[in-house]
Formats: structure tokens, sequence, C-alpha cells
């Protein structure tokens, strides 16, 4: 478990599922306008940034090319983490095939899997929240297909553009591309990434769970003293978390 001491004053923030360029770059491009607004103004106190995957709709990076745009969201996240601000990142189902450009260009360390945290003697488990549980089994199988070695070299070999076009198209029109199984709450039984939680529970204690993809805010006491939180989207609600150290909080930007 990796501990984060948050000093006097700091806080630590959550954001996810920004989908940047979806439906298309002008439409998205409002939305960027304003996530980067956010990260302008939580600079002065953040002690650390978690952001939970699937930042961009589709995201590939060839050897020496990465997908056009989004370069005052990438600038924004230069000028923290160059700062001094942790930033992480988890890598979510659009944007999964990250190979080293966060880290190398950005020094934001990147994530394909869920991590235990200790935030000020506070126990976190945070991830995107793709795969988990006992559903989204088309995702599952989708997510087995893109990241085998041989698809990945297949479509390696796509001019880029035309490969990130079709990608692009596939990623807007396809739900099972994109885990959003309409973003309806289904009711505290049949959330699955409740129900992973619990049974997480069955083996570990976690004052908080907290993950993206279902697009959702959401809060939910799991038992006394644990809780889990869907932080919601930029898309539709533009909410985010925030912890003090000592509370977790959902807020609305």
């Amino acid at each position: 478990m990796t501990s984060i001491h948050l000093p006097k004053g700091k806080k630590v923030y959550f954001a996810s599922d920004n989908h940047l360029g979806a439906p298309n770059t002008e439409t998205s491009f409002p939305r960027e306008q304003r996530f980067v607004k956010w990260l302008d103004g939580i600079k002065t106190d953040a002690g650390a940034i978690f952001l939970l995957g699937d930042l961009f709709d589709f995201w590939f990076e060839y050897k020496t090319v990465v997908p056009r745009g989004f370069t005052r969201t990438l600038g924004k996240l230069a000028e923290l983490s160059d700062s001094g601000i942790p930033i992480y990142y988890f890598v979510g189902n659009h944007d999964l095939w990250m190979n080293g450009y966060f880290e190398e260009e950005l020094n934001i360390p990147v994530y394909h899997k869920p991590k235990q945290y200790l935030i000020n003697d506070v126990s976190f488990f945070i991830g995107h929240g793709d795969g988990l549980g006992p559903h989204d089994k088309g995702y599952k199988r989708m997510k087995k297909v893109f990241t085998n070695p041989i698809a990945k070299w297949f479509f390696r070999w796509l001019h880029p553009d035309l490969g990130v076009k079709v990608a692009q198209y596939f990623s807007v029109k396809n739900k099972l591309i994109s885990g959003d199984d309409d973003a309806k709450f289904l009711g505290e039984d049949k959330e699955w990434l409740v129900q992973y939680a619990k049974r997480k529970l069955e083996t570990q204690h976690y004052d908080h769970f907290i993950f993206g993809h279902r697009h959702l805010p959401l809060e939910i006491k799991l038992n006394e003293t644990s809780k889990y939180t869907n932080i919601g989207d930029w898309i539709n609600y533009f909410t985010y978390a925030v912890f003090d150290g000592h509370e977790l909080e959902l807020k609305k930007f």
C-alpha cells in the first residue's frame, strides 16, 4: 500500500471520464476548457491529483506519434507536474493503449490496475473500474482483444490518419467499447462495482473505494466504516471528489 502524507491545508482531488474528442473535437472543446479551468483553480491547494481514466475518448501511442489535439489539457498537466504536484493516472477503457508518453513527457505515472493508498492514515482503493465485478462482460471480452499484442501490432501498422479515425468512430458508436451501459443507476444490489467493493471488504478493510467508468456521481455506504464513491464524469455532471485529509466529498464544478 502506497502512503501519501498530505500537508496541512492541502487536498487530494479526483476526476474521471472526460472523453475529450467525443463526439467530435468541436463539441468537446468547451468541456476541455472547463476542465483546464478546474485544474488551474485547484493548483493552489492540491497535494495530489488522481485522474481515473478515459481522459480521452481515444488514445493510442505510436512510437513517434500521439493523437492530435488536447494541447491545453496536456500543457496544464505538464505545468502542474513541473510545479511539484504529484499526479497519478489510471488507465480507462478508452485510453488503455498508453505506452510511456505520460511518464516520459509529463512525469505522470500510469497504472493499468487499481491500487491501494494510505493518505493521512485513511485507506483508499482506487481505479477506473472497468472490468471489475460480476458484470461488464461485453467489455471484458473486448479488452482481451484490445490488449492482445498481435492486435496492437496490426493496428500500429495502420497509418495514424486512418487508425485514429477508425478507432474514434468505434469509440463513439459502440457502447460495448465505451463501457457506458446507458449510465443509469441499477440499484445498490445490482451495481457491480458496489458488489466488487463489498467482496474486497471480506478480506481487507478500506475506508474508501473510488472509481470512475460508470459516468454517475454516486456515494454509497458499504458498512459502518467504508464508503463507495463513483466520481461521475465531465460530460453531463462535471463532478469530482476532494479529500481534505479527513473527509471525502463529491462536488460539482
